[in-house]
């Protein structure tokens, strides 16, 4: 079995960067060209990037044979909020990009981006925030008409904040707060997918340390529209056989998975994924001695359903690094982003 070495420093690195780089849903520019620049710098021989139309990144690595074309997907679309309303007294109303608890962004800091470019800080507030003030604010609903954001500049009216230049329609982008802490975790919104997009990074930075390549043509798309359901759809080639699609691995109360393995999922809301390929990256690690937890996640759809759902026939296997607390204040450890990066190595390599 041919060595590889995973060096967790580089690949922090490239998480955090990632992390502290805005792309809810929809806006994807700066996150993508993030992406390309650093794999780009990697100089893999034979590595082409390109951007799809919808502003995927997609990568064409040639293999040592042409008999089997794989791809991989992971997603650096994350969850966010847009100006949905400009309320009377200047602040703003939202609406959601991507599913998730209001309670898990109240009091959190955000960004406002305007058509123009500027931008505004801001509070995500109940509009009862104060228990100074309104007695039932601890137990009052936290919904789309109770939650708001409060705007660092000085305004009253909508026409002092539409003054500013914010618009309905401008993305928020919510802090992601990362931190890596000394005993190997990491802390941050948005681990859902860039963690699966940095073991992406480490498994293909492995790979080139190694001076190998692939067995197989690989073409790797880096969605940027999954947490609204057709991130990978498109973008893989006609005579696509296998499909592992890297996203997180859900861990909490009931769950298989866990922080510290790569997790290898069986089965979610879509039902189960193909058995003989996820056999097959099951193997690959019991050989490689990599850990992994099997597991099945009932609230869950990745972008292999999304690939399956728009036609595609190749077979679909989904694994990922574990992430606590999904779509909240989400924390992960630096071992399953390796293990996760060993595994998409060592099926490249198959």
């Amino acid at each position: 079995m041919q060595d590889l070495q995973f060096e967790i420093e580089p690949v922090t690195d490239f998480l955090v960067e990632l992390l502290n780089t805005p792309s809810p849903t929809g806006y994807h520019s700066e996150a993508i060209a993030f992406v390309e620049n650093r794999f780009a710098a990697l100089a893999i021989p034979g590595l082409s990037l390109r951007r799809a139309p919808k502003g995927a990144l997609v990568l064409t690595w040639p293999g040592a044979q042409d008999t089997v074309p794989r791809g991989l997907t992971a997603h650096i679309d994350t969850l966010g909020l847009m100006v949905k309303e400009i309320k009377s007294n200047g602040r703003l109303k939202l609406t959601m990009l991507g599913g998730y608890m209001w309670n898990a962004i109240e009091f959190e800091g955000v960004t406002i981006q305007t058509q123009s470019g500027a931008r505004y800080r801001g509070t995500v507030v109940p509009v009862k925030a104060s228990v100074h003030i309104h007695r039932d604010a601890p137990d009052a609903p936290r919904n789309a008409d109770t939650m708001e954001i409060r705007l660092d500049a000085r305004v009253s009216s909508a026409d002092d904040t539409r003054q500013l230049g914010i618009e309905v329609g401008d993305f928020v982008f919510l802090d992601p707060r990362v931190e890596i802490t000394g005993t190997g975790f990491v802390r941050s919104r948005h681990l859902d997918d860039k963690a699966g997009v940095a073991a992406i990074y480490a498994a293909f930075r492995a790979l080139r340390a190694a001076d190998t390549r692939p067995a197989q043509p690989v073409t790797t798309v880096i969605a940027n529209y999954e947490e609204t359901g057709h991130g990978a759809s498109a973008g893989f080639p006609e005579d696509l056989r296998e499909l592992v699609a890297v996203d997180m691995a859900a861990v909490g109360e009931g769950q298989n998975s866990d922080e510290f393995s790569v997790g290898i999922c069986v089965k979610d809301a879509g039902g189960p994924y193909h058995a003989g390929l996820t056999h097959k990256l099951r193997t690959l690690a019991d050989e490689a001695g990599i850990p992994y937890k099997p597991d099945i996640y009932p609230y869950y759809a990745s972008d292999g359903e999304a690939y399956w759902r728009a036609g595609g026939a190749a077979q679909v296997a989904l694994i990922g690094p574990g992430v606590d607390a999904s779509h909240a204040y989400e924390r992960t450890h630096h071992d399953s982003l390796i293990h996760t990066a060993h595994l998409i190595a060592r099926y490249l390599l198959s």
